[in-house]
């Protein structure tokens, strides 16, 4: 095994950077060994995900040195699969955390230095802007330079094909081992974008498009103009504050009322602990205490990238009701069914997508209204995809949601995008009012016509990955493991039969490729034994996920249980969540630490 010395050495032998050099010294002077192990003996993976790390010295961070080897590995195989690439071109932006603007440019000239077209977006831009540059563009793929709603101390690298979807496999490992390749820095020059002839900036021609396109997707235009409806929106310190209000620009709604203490990007988020909406009351205090002020009932957020969208409304009582991915999800998909028959399209024609680990709700609404649905992996990089697939076979896709309050609304771009979602809401807000109906009730009809499908999703930190991957394989292979007979298995399966005294009717394991609900035991969705991922159904209908963040150090769980009476069912879900802690999880035997609102 390579020792630390020689790690220390090698890091400092490729960084040109005068403080992260100065980071590993100081560590390496203090004989700091644990940190010195935890910064160098692993190398940032490169995944479907992309690169998504603390910003600090050290192989397994984001850093200059990490992300020009990243870039260098993502130029190669990207030459590899398009030979046309250099003419195509990529498109590069970022958001405003500490260092994306260096990220970007560094990541900018290694492709100049392959003499290869660069869309580098000067200034500040949220995430959506990237991949439909890439569509509008025709570009070979795009790169944004965000990490979304982690802490202060993150950033990441975001990459999307020339698709203008986030990556799939296998092109994540062929850039894995490109990188591997290609780790000597060819450039370091955060210069060379301000230079070079095939640096380009069409941010404002990209920017027009993008808001053209945005307000095609507007369906009321009259009433959202003679509305009075008041929003209040955050932009929770990210970049949204400028998108927001030329999305209700180009909606004819009238100006929202901004969270000043929110509105301008700033990287030390210095308000809130966790940048999320997705955390609840936490996160939008002061977006909350800013629209008691102003006496208006709904708040409208964006997590700093603007990609994710969440909503609160103020209930008769005077509390304030934070609406989940779920309910959000059901609401926009009702809603857009709506706008879709409006415009007399058949509604076999339609196709709307939804995450596996989100509410079954949707399936349920396919199910009744008569339009195609389907489910897929986690995140949008196969929401995306499923959603080309089926524009390919002749269905509209109008709509695709993920319980982290990830929604695409129409084909802008076939991602993620918490600018389309705001308007589109909002627009939604403008039409209950004339129909005398809140959100809450609105949402509430919906459970009356398709039933009460009740959610309950949190998680566990653990930053061990080796602590992770005990628990899981103790829920799959028992305490004490047997080798297994099967090849394909490498112990004896043990997954438990009962939980919180149901039956365990059906188990589907992503990561080792086993489903008792098929004839053959194998599921349909992909199987990744680089992620956990494992799903039991009940005999009472609950259906429990566990599955590992790519991004964070979580154990994720998703519960939810369906029926005609809404408090038994509620009554019942918690007494599965509970158990989900105390038979599988068991956080005091291994550690883990609870979510704190």
């Amino acid at each position: 095994m390579t020792t630390i010395e020689s790690l220390a050495q090698e890091w400092l032998r490729l960084d040109r950077n005068p403080e992260t050099r100065q980071e590993i010294e100081r560590l390496h002077a203090e004989r700091d060994i644990e940190e010195l192990e935890l910064r160098l003996r692993q190398r940032i993976s490169f995944g479907t995900a992309g690169l998504r790390s603390k910003t600090e010295a050290g192989f397994s961070r984001m850093n200059d040195l990490t992300v020009i080897q990243a870039t260098q590995g993502l130029c190669i195989y990207l030459l590899e699969c398009m030979p046309d690439a250099a003419q195509k071109g990529v498109v590069i932006g970022h958001d405003h955390r500490h260092h994306s603007e260096t990220f970007a440019k560094l990541t900018a000239a290694v492709f100049l230095f392959k003499g290869i077209k660069v869309y580098f977006y000067r200034g500040l831009v949220h995430t959506p802007l990237v991949p439909f540059g890439v569509k509008k563009l025709n570009a070979a793929c795009g790169i944004m330079i965000t990490a979304s709603h982690n802490p202060k101390q993150y950033n990441g690298y975001k990459v999307y094909w020339d698709n203008a979807c986030q990556i799939i496999s296998p092109h994540d490992k062929g850039i894995a081992r490109a990188i591997e390749k290609n780790l000597e820095p060819w450039v370091w020059d955060s210069q060379l974008v301000n230079s070079n002839s095939l640096a380009i900036d069409l941010k404002k021609d990209i920017w027009d498009a993008y808001f053209k396109e945005i307000s095609k997707i507007c369906f009321h235009r009259e009433d959202n103009r003679a509305s009075n409806v008041k929003f209040v929106y955050t932009a929770m310190h990210g970049v949204g504050t400028q998108a927001a209000i030329r999305a209700f620009e180009s909606f004819s709604l009238k100006p929202f009322e901004d969270t000043k203490e929110q509105s301008a990007p700033d990287p030390d988020f210095p308000t809130v602990a966790y940048p999320n909406p997705e955390e609840g009351k936490g996160a939008l205090v002061l977006a909350i205490n800013t629209a008691d002020r102003v006496h208006s009932h709904v708040v409208l957020a964006n997590d700093p990238d603007a990609d994710r969208f969440a909503v609160a409304e103020k209930q008769k009582d005077g509390e304030w009701r934070i609406f989940s991915g779920n309910e959000i999800g059901a609401i926009f998909a009702s809603a857009v069914l709506e706008n879709y028959r409006s415009q007399g399209n058949p509604v076999e024609n339609l196709a709307m997508l939804a995450s596996s680990v989100s509410s079954k709700m949707l399936a349920r609404m396919a199910e009744i209204e008569g339009f195609h649905f389907e489910e897929t992996l986690t995140g949008f990089k196969w929401l995306g995809n499923a959603a080309i697939n089926l524009s390919r076979k002749g269905y509209h896709v109008v709509f695709a949601y993920e319980e982290a309050i990830g929604f695409m609304i129409g084909d802008i771009v076939r991602d993620k995008d918490g600018i389309s979602a705001l308007v589109t809401f909002a627009e939604l807000v403008v039409q209950l009012e004339k129909r005398g109906l809140t959100i809450s009730q609105y949402l509430e009809r919906l459970y009356q016509k398709y039933g009460w499908f009740v959610s309950n999703n949190s998680y566990f930190i653990c930053h061990s990955p080796a602590t992770i991957n005990r628990i899981f394989n103790k829920i799959r292979y028992g305490e004490d493991t047997t080798k297994s007979k099967r090849p394909e298995f490498e112990f004896e399966l043990r997954y438990p039969s009962t939980l919180v005294g149901h039956r365990v009717t059906d188990i589907r394991d992503l990561t080792i490729g086993y489903d008792t609900s098929k004839p053959d035991k194998k599921p349909t969705l992909p199987v990744s034994s680089s992620s956990q991922m494992i799903t039991f159904e009940l005999e009472n209908h609950a259906v429990i996920t566990l599955r590992t963040s790519g991004t964070e150090p979580k154990i994720k769980y998703y519960t939810e249980l369906y029926g005609d009476d809404k408090d038994a069912v509620i009554l019942e879900l918690n007494h599965v969540v509970q158990g989900i802690a105390d038979e599988l999880l068991e956080p005091k035997k291994y550690g883990l630490e609870y979510r704190v609102d």
